[in-house]
């Protein structure tokens, strides 16, 4: 018979009891962190494999983020804290009470309107929850230990639904030029006085540049640290191809000039690698 939900649940008790497995029972939540994050980064590249035409590969990798949750849950429980059954109606009655266009009389007939309700009820909630002290930044909800990629996607992405946004995305591309102009000139002016605090400038030049490039990628609905991915991939495939070939050849990286391996590099590209 197939597994259900409670069965996994089920399975991850016994893997903790005193007869379960060793290793299970050792970890904490200190412990569980990085596995979650490396199961969450897994299922994110799956994504990409399930656009392709192979879903089996998210649909195993949503299966090792679920069983991550419930790991998680479990020791919470033991803990005395929450159980599974805890997380699910929790995030069951937020996300109704978020939906009040779907289970309420709240009239909401386009997307803008409803991201703008959303965080408008996520202020509630935390004025609510007794952080009413100070009013809570719209920008709180992203985790500043995200990828610097991912939170640049969030934070233009939350500014951009109460109205702080570009018009068009030929503005963004103004000011890509703008933000590689100034690049350029905190880069000249390091090469004449190698100070630290003119690298500093130089460093924050290429965050503003990439900052710029993320709103871009919003723009064109481009989630950029999946497309990035993708390039990153795309790389490793034609390097590759430069390794493999100079292997065949009996060259080294030595023996060859860059002009050989950007033949090499375009030879990759052509045949679509």
């Amino acid at each position: 018979m197939p597994a259900n939900f409670r069965d996994l649940i089920d399975l991850m008790d016994k893997l903790r009891s005193p007869d379960g497995c060793p290793w299970d029972r050792e970890q904490t939540y200190a412990t569980l962190a990085p596995m979650l994050l490396e199961e969450a980064y897994e299922a994110f590249e799956a994504v990409e494999a399930a656009r392709d035409g192979q879903p089996n590969e998210l649909r195993d990798e949503l299966g090792d983020l679920l069983f991550q949750i419930v790991f998680y849950a479990q020791v919470a429980k033991e803990r005395g804290e929450f159980s599974i059954d805890d997380v699910t109606s929790a995030i069951h009655a937020k996300m109704v009470r978020r939906h009040p266009h779907v289970f309420g009389d709240v009239d909401a007939n386009d997307t803008a309107t409803v991201l703008l309700n959303w965080e408008a009820m996520k202020a509630e909630e935390r004025r609510a929850a007794g952080n009413s002290e100070r009013e809570g930044s719209l920008l709180d909800g992203v985790s500043s230990k995200a990828p610097a990629l991912m939170e640049a996607h969030q934070l233009s992405t939350k500014a951009a639904r109460v109205g702080f946004d570009w018009e068009k995305i030929e503005d963004i591309f103004a000011k890509l030029e703008e933000e590689l102009g100034e690049l350029r000139a905190a880069i000249q002016t390091h090469a004449n006085s190698k100070s630290e605090a003119d690298h500093t400038k130089v460093r924050e030049e290429i965050g503003d540049l990439l900052f710029a490039a993320t709103n871009i990628a919003r723009h064109l609905q481009v989630e950029p640290e999946a497309a990035l991915k993708l390039t990153n991939r795309k790389f490793r495939r034609r390097f590759g191809h430069i390794e493999t070939t100079l292997t065949e050849r009996g060259q080294t990286f030595d023996e060859t000039t860059i002009d050989g391996m950007e033949e090499l590099w375009q030879e990759a590209k052509e045949s679509k690698q």
